[in-house]
């Protein structure tokens, strides 16, 4: 299947974000009231805010609000009664949405079948998206289930956004950086090598400190490194080559034939030694373990 492409003078279409929130139905058959509507409109390429439009909306019955809302920034009979109606902002609406991709969290299957919804009920058509990205579904296939649900609330938990305030456009913003969150995790993960299955040896872009620092030696230091008196290798300590004690104090010293170690004695004084030694076990005989243990430290003085 051939993939469309876009021409150098064709312009990309932009990125709306919207979301509405309304009334809670408390009965079977009732139906759904816009109460308020929030949009930001995006550069798709830079992802910088181009413009934002936020209205209430006063519903075609008032009772459907509480008086009361259950949240602290909730929406409220009061905050309504003197807003617009839907179909006195519908123009405004119509323009920021018509033409543009449509971009939200779950608007699939709640947003945008209440706009069109909202639309018919005034009688003019609807406004028509470039597209649809809903970001629920994206980050449920590509992000996975580590957020829990993967409703907004969680996501914003889980990056320390803070608390959802369940108002378009605040709703709007916040879903916008949960996404550029996601992006970075996704794009971070899939550029992290697997050194399990050593992937890591076949990827050019990524490189070790290590590997980075050898690389970086010119090849004229790397011949005289090699052929270095002062370097001597495992295998060649085993010829006829004398095997060179280590100097570096960050490296502790080899153990490789020819290296002797230090004793804390005389050699002259062994005979010394072992006779003191015979003489602390004689006197120590009728003495507690513990006395024995805390002056034969004695013996290497």
């Amino acid at each position: 299947m051939a993939i469309p492409t876009i021409s150098s003078n064709k312009r990309t279409p932009e990125i709306v974000f919207f979301d509405l929130e309304t009334n809670v139905p408390s009965k079977a058959g009732q139906k759904f009231w816009v109460l308020e509507f929030g949009a930001m409109v995006i550069c798709s390429r830079k992802l910088v805010e181009i413009e934002s439009y936020c209205t209430l909306i006063k519903p075609g019955d008032l009772s459907v609000v509480a008086l009361k809302p259950g949240r602290s920034d909730g929406i409220t009979r009061k905050a309504v009664a003197n807003a617009p109606s839907f179909e006195e902002v519908a123009d405004k609406i119509f323009s920021i949405l018509d033409g543009r991709i449509w971009a939200g969290h779950n608007i699939q299957r709640f947003d945008c079948v209440r706009i069109k919804a909202a639309f018919a009920e005034i009688g003019r058509p609807a406004p028509v998206p470039a597209g649809i990205i809903d970001s629920l579904g994206v980050l449920s296939e590509k992000f996975g289930k580590r957020a829990g649900n993967m409703k907004m609330a969680s996501l914003a938990t889980y990056f320390g956004l803070g608390e959802q305030k369940h108002r378009s456009l605040d709703d709007v913003r916040m879903n916008l950086e949960v996404l550029k969150h996601c992006a970075t995790v996704l794009f971070l993960e899939s550029s992290i090598p697997d050194l399990s299955n050593g992937n890591w040896q076949g990827t050019s872009s990524i490189t070790t400190r290590s590997r980075s620092q050898v690389q970086n030696i010119p090849s004229s230091s790397i011949d005289r490194w090699q052929n270095s008196s002062s370097i001597t290798t495992r295998s060649s300590s085993r010829g006829k080559l004398p095997c060179r004690e280590e100097t570096s104090r960050k490296s502790p010293p080899s153990t490789t034939f020819g290296y002797q170690r230090a004793v804390p004695y005389a050699r002259q004084s062994l005979g010394k030694m072992t006779a003191g030694v015979r003489n602390f076990l004689c006197k120590a005989q009728n003495k507690p373990l513990n006395n024995l243990l805390k002056h034969s430290q004695t013996l290497f003085r």
